[in-house]
């Protein structure tokens, strides 16, 4: 027969104890597997892991000329803008020039961004009113520029408060985008838009707060 010369492999003997030893090997790697789902963290839908309490971001239209600044005031009276990028909680995370100086480096090169996008961050809760305003720091189009502002909450989850369009007409001009107030434990209780210059208050500290600096946007020391 064929067989006889070798040329199909034969069985292997039937081994039992091999065989329970695979199963046993299968049984304690399904085990495993259900252990680890078991002691995962739960997925849920919108959960963010952030050390940042609200993000509050301003974007106009890409490539666009013109420079638009944010400036957010906290419950203290600090603000965060272009001059002072840190204050309490607040980070201007990004300040964006326009096409002034808006560019990114690449293997030594300058290319141009074409993003328009300026970003504050609150990493702190303090109970009270948060004014978010827009200011048209340059316009060389001399055209009105719209801009989208959009405040989120993101603990325990992520939850926008506030997404809409700000107009700003010329060179100077500044517009209150939002005004919401939180609670002590972090909650949104109202939202408004009612109008409030923050550019006033440096300009004239005695009417608007004579502890703030009005250079840097700091409630000085008392």
């Amino acid at each position: 027969m064929i067989d006889d010369f070798g040329l199909y492999p034969r069985e292997e003997p039937f081994d039992p104890f091999s065989v329970m030893l695979f199963k046993a090997l299968q049984v304690v790697a399904f085990l495993f597997f259900l252990a680890v789902l078991a002691i995962a963290p739960d997925s849920k839908d919108g959960k963010i892991d952030s050390k940042a309490e609200f993000i509050i971001t301003m974007d106009w239209p890409d490539n666009h000329p013109d420079d638009l600044d944010l400036f957010v005031q906290d419950p203290a009276g600090n603000i965060a803008w272009y001059r002072h990028r840190e204050a309490g909680f607040l980070v201007l995370d990004r300040d964006d020039r326009g096409g002034a100086n808006d560019f990114i480096v690449v293997n030594g090169k300058k290319i141009p961004s074409p993003i328009r996008e300026e970003i504050v961050t609150v990493r702190g809760v303090v109970p009270g009113e948060y004014t978010v305003n827009v200011s048209h720091f340059q316009a060389t189009t001399r055209e009105p520029v719209a801009a989208t502002i959009k405040v989120q909450k993101l603990n325990p989850t992520a939850q926008v408060i506030y997404d809409d369009v700000v107009t700003v007409n010329h060179t100077g001009d500044e517009k209150t985008a939002v005004r919401f107030v939180i609670d002590a434990e972090g909650k949104v209780v109202d939202v408004n838009n009612r109008q409030k210059s923050l550019m006033e208050t440096f300009r004239n500290v005695h009417q608007n707060g004579a502890d703030l600096d009005p250079k840097t946007g700091y409630r000085r020391r008392l």
